[in-house]
């Protein structure tokens, strides 16, 4: 009992607890006063300072990383959502664009239209494609006049720049309007550089004319202008119809092959210009005059 209690104490020696809280207070108390009134643990404490700066950086690691993370998807999600209204307001902007600008050139094709000579009494109307011909070996297009606008079969039709077509069948508010690039479809024509009369022959192709039966000898060049020769009183003379890009002459046949453009845009434009008021030439005989038969008839006794 006695080597208990001795043993006790032992491990008991020095202040009581309520003695070591008042020194530590009064030393605190202390340090205080003395590091407000003279600073003398300035320096301790920034050398303290550096010393706990890695353990407190280290402590807030997880939440500057998790605010980061925040920070980078919303800001991710913003750029997304950005980016995807730019690239809407940029298909907008670029279709109204692409409107302005067929706008302007429709406009440019109607002032220039509507400043187009007039040729001796012919007097013209407008109209505006309103169908095409779904057959791809047809060249046909449905103009917005008809018979209430006093459209007949056989009147031209053209753009700003040379003849289109021909008006081939009439309905009470549309007519229908066959290009010169329908196959087979004849223009008279005459060189403008020489005055030489032919006939030029759609192919079937919008982009392509053919002048047929020429002659290898023919005086025709690359670039010569065909414009309508008014033969035949179907086309008004001197309007542009296509432009020779191409001669192909072998002396083992008797003719060239010659390849035109058309000058006018027959697959291009919406407004046309109906032309009407051609002066009408006597209808062509059928057959020979009663005189001729009887001389003939005379020279058979």
């Amino acid at each position: 009992m006695t080597d208990n209690t001795q043993s006790f104490q032992f491990f008991n020696r020095g202040p009581s607890p309520a003695v070591r809280l008042v020194f530590f207070v009064v030393l605190s108390l202390l340090l205080l006063f003395i590091d407000a009134r003279y600073r003398y643990l300035e320096s301790t404490r920034s050398t303290l300072s550096v010393l706990v700066s890695p353990i407190q950086r280290l402590a807030t690691l997880p939440g500057v990383l998790w605010q980061q993370a925040g920070d980078f998807f919303t800001t991710q999600r913003n750029l997304v959502e950005n980016n995807k209204s730019l690239h809407q307001q940029h298909e907008h902007d670029a279709a109204q664009l692409l409107q302005l600008q067929a706008l302007q050139q429709e406009n440019q094709k109607l002032r220039n239209l509507l400043t187009l000579p007039q040729r001796g009494e012919l007097t013209t109307q407008s109209a505006e494609i309103v169908y095409a011909e779904h057959d791809v070996f047809k060249r046909k297009v449905l103009i917005d006049k008809g018979a209430n606008a006093n459209v007949q079969i056989g009147q031209v039709v053209m753009d700003d720049t040379g003849i289109v077509g021909q008006i081939t069948r009439v309905y009470p508010w549309l007519s229908e309007v066959t290009l010169i690039t329908e196959k087979d479809h004849a223009v008279p024509v005459q060189v403008l550089r020489n005055g030489l009369r032919t006939i030029v022959f759609g192919a079937g192709d919008t982009s392509q004319l053919s002048l047929r039966y020429m002659p290898i000898s023919s005086d025709i060049q690359n670039d010569d202008l065909l414009v309508t020769s008014g033969i035949d009183g179907i086309y008004p003379p001197g309007i542009p119809v296509a432009k020779v890009v191409k001669i192909e002459r072998d002396a083992a046949y008797p003719f060239a092959r010659v390849t035109c453009l058309p000058v006018a845009g027959v697959d291009k434009h919406r407004h046309l210009l109906i032309l009407s008021g051609l002066p009408k030439l006597p209808e062509r005989p059928t057959q020979e005059p009663a005189a001729t038969q009887n001389l003939k008839a005379k020279q058979k006794k």
